[in-house]
């Protein structure tokens, strides 16, 4: 009775931990979780205060769909101020969250049979998006040796008559890597010889960013009619369960979005968009401290990873992921379990180390892990050292 565009698509492998995690805790066992991507903080308090304004200021009837007029507004003003990227708002589409966001664009560009250029590692919903939309995954592979980000030439090489649109994440989840301005400007040199192909920029990791400036790949005037950026309150501000996310695109792709949305959910929650202006016109200081806080994590695990045996580390530039290289455990065993793979090596940290972690084939690595370190520095000392610890158990 199902369908089959419905069983053609995966559940997500981050979910899925995150809920064996849960029911585990629920059995009274004490398990640190380390599997899901968003922060441990609070939601800023004068983003709070916006919404119960909002709620007492009688917001509760259908929005636009593309929004609300300030907060399209807002959006627009903080596009130019701090990436000095000129959007209108009519060219702004505010989603419930960036994962609508990127999925509506998607949905409004490929059609049955066109390829999606997508670099892996990449987070484990742009496939099944395209899976969606009846397009194809052109999965290009970067591993730890080149800081998971692809080259101009791998771009290159993957395109094809049949290429539509790139997805391209940076902040990246799962990898953490960070594109500089000089790696995405020769990206946009390859991207212009090919006006047909549509870039999807998810930059909702954005502020949480260690190496200064985030660049984004729109701020080249040879391709800057055709990339979609995609961002939200979700990590910076602390905000992932009030769902809002947003495209700024091409004015005719703008549309297609609010066409797209206007018949599916419309617009999203009255109060979130209260909240989200205040997120982005109010104080800022708030987004510097929690990513303070997220670089001092990102020392703590990376020195800690790097005293694991059998693990490959990098220096991750950006969002709160850790994504060692583990296939050194492969065929490995304890006398009781095997591991052959880095699912199985999930599983046994998570039910014999009670570490909840995500092996990386879900995210087109088969030999990684993906530790996510939105926790407390105490969390993640425990966590690493329950780590080291169980993987000591395989010989």
């Amino acid at each position: 009775m199902i369908s089959a565009r419905l069983n053609a698509l995966s559940p997500s492998e981050t979910l899925a931990m995150s809920q064996k995690s849960a029911e585990l805790k629920a059995q009274g066992v004490d398990v640190i979780n380390l599997s899901v991507g968003e922060p441990d903080f609070f939601t800023p308090e004068h983003i709070k205060q916006a919404a119960k304004d909002a709620v007492d200021n009688n917001f509760s009837f259908y929005s636009p769909v593309p929004g609300y007029m300030d907060l399209r507004k807002a959006i627009s003003e903080k596009l130019q101020r701090e990436n000095n990227l000129t959007y209108a708002p009519e060219q702004i589409v505010v989603s419930n969250g960036a994962k609508q966001s990127v999925c509506n664009v998607v949905m409004c560009v490929v059609d049955k049979d066109d390829e999606v250029i997508i670099p892996t590692p990449a987070w484990v919903s742009y496939v099944e998006m395209v899976k969606l939309a009846e397009g194809k995954s052109v999965l290009v592979p970067a591993g730890i040796e080149q800081d998971f980000k692809i080259t101009a030439a791998q771009l290159e090489e993957a395109i094809t008559p049949k290429t539509k649109a790139i997805i391209l994440c940076s902040p990246s989840n799962p990898t953490g890597s960070v594109y500089t301005k000089e790696e995405l400007e020769a990206l946009a040199a390859v991207l212009a010889k090919y006006p047909r192909i549509v870039i999807i920029a998810d930059e909702i990791y954005e502020h949480i960013n260690y190496i200064g400036k985030h660049e984004s790949i729109a701020q080249f005037p040879e391709i800057a009619d055709r990339v979609a950026v995609i961002n939200g309150v979700s990590k910076a501000y602390a905000m992932t369960g009030w769902r809002i996310g947003f495209v700024a695109a091409p004015l005719w792709l703008a549309k297609a979005c609010n066409k797209l949305q206007g018949q599916y959910t419309s617009g999203p929650s009255s109060i979130a968009q209260k909240a989200s202006v205040a997120a982005f016109a109010g104080p800022q200081d708030c987004v510097e401290e929690m990513r303070k806080a997220f670089e001092r994590r990102r020392n703590l695990v990376v020195e800690l990873a790097k005293e694991i045996p059998g693990f490959e580390v990098n220096v991750p530039q950006g969002a709160f992921y850790l994504f060692p290289k583990v296939s050194s455990f492969f065929g490995k065993s304890d006398g009781e379990r095997t591991i052959n793979d880095a699912v199985d090596l999930a599983m046994y940290l998570l039910e014999v180390g009670h570490v909840a972690t995500v092996g990386g084939k879900a995210f087109g690595a088969p030999e990684y892990l993906r530790f996510s370190y939105a926790t407390s520095d105490e969390n993640i000392v425990e966590a690493m050292r329950r780590i080291k610890d169980t993987l000591a158990r395989l010989k």
